[in-house]
């Protein structure tokens, strides 16, 4: 220190400083104490909020004024403005509130923001990363846990992290959830436009026809992105190819022809797309889980079945899913895939022995004659013996059963995923179904229309010869259990708007009313349709 600043006239300069410095101090040292005590007194009636602050001792990661708390204020709110892109409730996190309450001055005032912040962020938190809805709550169809992250974890975990990149990794980081996204974004815009114009009158149109309706029929398809329009209103072959190319992204049969199925998928509305899309990504988020290197995806209102290695499918086919009857239809849930049966025999579940099959046995006992009845022991009983007419679905007291055969109702080989709903994926000898666009007619399994080469994808993961494998246990005549070394995940989901192969996102009839359902939970909860530009 130069001498002039050593002078003994400047010493009373500084020790005044002094006294200034030690006073600041002295008050930001009970500020912060005063902070913390504030804190520690609002989250006394939180667990959750009292554990994660009372394990940094109550210190604010808010409202301490540091540059960091106010970049993580900032950064949030950006976040919170931009929760309408993922289809979140805007309005449920009092946007406008949390901003003018980060610029609080009192103690009082900046504890109270301390605990907004943290309550607002771990709700955020969770519906972006794993939903906005309880997916049981919605339909005791969806036996699906979302994979709720804990509380305290996650705030601590965003405590310690770059605010920013930590907001930018909690939605789902998987290319489809970013294509729907993409997607709502330009139905948005469609929306905001005015949709696609008007829709197409009457029943059924097809090659050769002639109608106005045709040439509001090309203006529809144009603006949906097939073909060029015009004014002819002659139903010609440019016309025939353009809609068996919309029946081909909308899982539909594209035979060219506009029957009553296809007329109602083109009629849909922009809106009623969003609404497809926003259900999409909030079940995009009940699934934001690892699914396995290799699982299988079986897309209920796809009526596909997908074996997927590494992000890429290996292997499709078509299935048949479950009728929309109360109790035939396909639930949605995961497990895992831990063999096959080959040859399997059908055990007959109770619920269809005694309502399908009791009564054509009350009126032919000889009915049926291709399954066995069975006591509870599992001893074969005479037909002859048995008043099936003194029996009801309540109190019928025997089994059905059907031996292997050609002709058995779960085919030559059934894929098993031991599971409380008793389903599993299986051949069937009823090949003609496969043929259709609509296929939910099973009591809620899933039949595959090529279940042996299903069975040698999965085998080639453990054998040099998967044919050769299958076909040893098939030749036998026998039941025989196959076991996969390496047990394969399963997931059946219920996806109307998905990504197939490119970005383009294709769509699909609500078969179950699930989305409904879905979106009116969502709608509840503040979820609302955007129109970005009307």
């Amino acid at each position: 220190m130069p001498a002039i600043l050593r002078s003994p006239i400047l010493r009373p300069f500084w020790a005044f400083l002094s006294v200034l410095l030690l006073t600041g101090a002295a008050f930001a040292q009970s500020g912060d104490q005063a902070l913390r005590q504030a804190i520690a007194s609002s989250v006394a009636r939180d667990a959750t909020l009292q554990q994660f602050y009372a394990q940094r001792n109550y210190q604010p990661m808010w409202m301490s004024g540091s540059a960091k708390d106010k970049r993580r204020q900032r950064d949030f709110l950006k976040a919170l403005k931009q929760s309408g892109d993922h289809g979140l409730p805007t309005g449920a996190y009092n946007i406008a509130g949390l901003s003018q309450m980060a610029g609080a001055k009192t103690v009082a005032d900046k504890a109270k923001a301390e605990i907004a912040f943290s309550k607002t962020f771990s709700a955020y938190a969770q519906d972006i990363q794993s939903g906005i809805l309880t997916p049981s709550r919605v339909s005791k169809e969806i036996d699906r846990a979302a994979p709720r992250r804990g509380a305290v974890q996650t705030l601590v975990a965003f405590s310690k992290s770059s605010p920013s990149g930590f907001l930018k990794a909690l939605p789902p980081q998987r290319a489809s959830y970013k294509a729907l996204m993409e997607e709502k974004t330009r139905l948005e815009k469609i929306v905001g436009s005015g949709g696609w114009g008007p829709k197409v009158g009457g029943k059924s149109y097809k090659m050769g026809q002639s109608s106005q309706q045709i040439v509001v029929m090309r203006a529809r398809l144009r603006a949906l992105g097939y073909g060029k329009g015009g004014k002819s209103p002659t139903f010609d072959q440019a016309l025939q190819q353009d809609l068996a190319r919309f029946q081909r992204d909308h899982g539909l049969n594209p035979d060219g022809v506009a029957g009553p199925a296809t007329l109602a998928e083109l009629n849909r509305t922009a809106q009623d797309r969003l609404t497809q899309v926003i259900v999409g990504m909030e079940r995009e988020r009940w699934m934001n889980f690892p699914m396995g290197k290799r699982h299988v995806l079986v897309n209920i209102p796809d009526y596909s079945a997908k074996i997927i290695d590494n992000g890429r499918v290996t292997f499709e086919t078509r299935a048949v899913v479950g009728q929309n009857r109360s109790t035939h239809r396909t639930p949605e849930f995961s497990d895992v895939m831990e063999f096959m049966v080959i040859n399997p025999t059908w055990n007959v579940p109770y619920s269809i022995a005694t309502k399908e099959y009791l009564p054509m046995l009350k009126q032919n006992p000889n009915a049926v004659s291709h399954l066995q009845l069975l006591d509870q022991n599992g001893n074969r009983v005479s037909r002859g013996s048995v008043n099936f007419a003194s029996y009801s679905e309540g109190n019928f007291p025997f089994r059905l059963k059907e031996p292997p055969s050609d002709g058995n109702a779960l085919g030559l080989v059934k894929f098993m995923f031991p599971n409380q709903h008793n389903i599993y994926l299986h051949d069937t000898p009823h090949k003609t179904l496969f043929s259709r666009g609509q296929r939910a007619f099973s009591h809620g399994c899933i039949r595959l229309a090529d279940p042996f080469d299903f069975a040698y994808t999965l085998l080639a993961k453990q054998t040099t010869n998967p044919k050769g494998t299958f076909k040893t246990h098939l030749d036998t005549g026998r039941e025989s259990v196959l076991q996969l070394k390496q047990p394969v995940p399963v997931h059946l989901v219920y996806q109307t708007a998905f990504v197939e192969g490119s970005d383009d996102v294709q769509f699909r009839v609500d078969i179950y009313g699930r989305d409904a359902m879905i979106f009116n939970a969502l709608a509840k909860a503040g979820v609302s349709l955007r129109a970005i530009g009307g």
